[in-house]
């Protein structure tokens, strides 16, 4: 029991360190991430230097856009539209998260992969 205490203990504080040195959009930057909204699922790849790309499901429309991460929301902004997302843990690769923007869109957002700091390799 205090073995289970104590590697309990370990992985919350290991946990606690990598989510406290999280900056938002470092896990995601240079990844792909599949946005499923009504029925239709777009391929995101968030660029580095706050480029993106979104690709339709055929990969025969790609639309250029800019995305940022400021005050807890994860923002596409392309020539014809603006929408911010709730954005406040790092996305996990495989784990789909429901969102819905800031104009009442509910999508579901799922990591292909991500980036993995060394701090949190260990």
């Amino acid at each position: 029991m205090h073995t289970q205490i104590v590697l309990g203990a370990i992985a919350l504080a290991t946990a606690s360190a990598a989510a406290a040195q999280w900056t938002p959009g470092m896990e995601i930057a240079g990844q792909e991430v599949q946005v499923q909204t009504n029925g239709i699922v777009n391929t995101v790849v968030f660029q580095p230097n706050g480029v993106a790309t979104i690709r339709s499901p055929s990969g025969m429309t790609v639309v250029d856009a800019n995305w940022t991460t400021d005050a807890g929301q994860l923002c596409l902004k392309t020539a014809t539209t603006f929408d911010c997302y709730p954005y406040r843990a790092p996305f996990v690769a495989r784990r789909p998260v429901d969102l819905i923007s800031n104009c009442g869109v509910r999508s579901r957002w799922t990591a292909l992969s991500t980036y993995v700091s060394p701090v949190e390799r260990g």
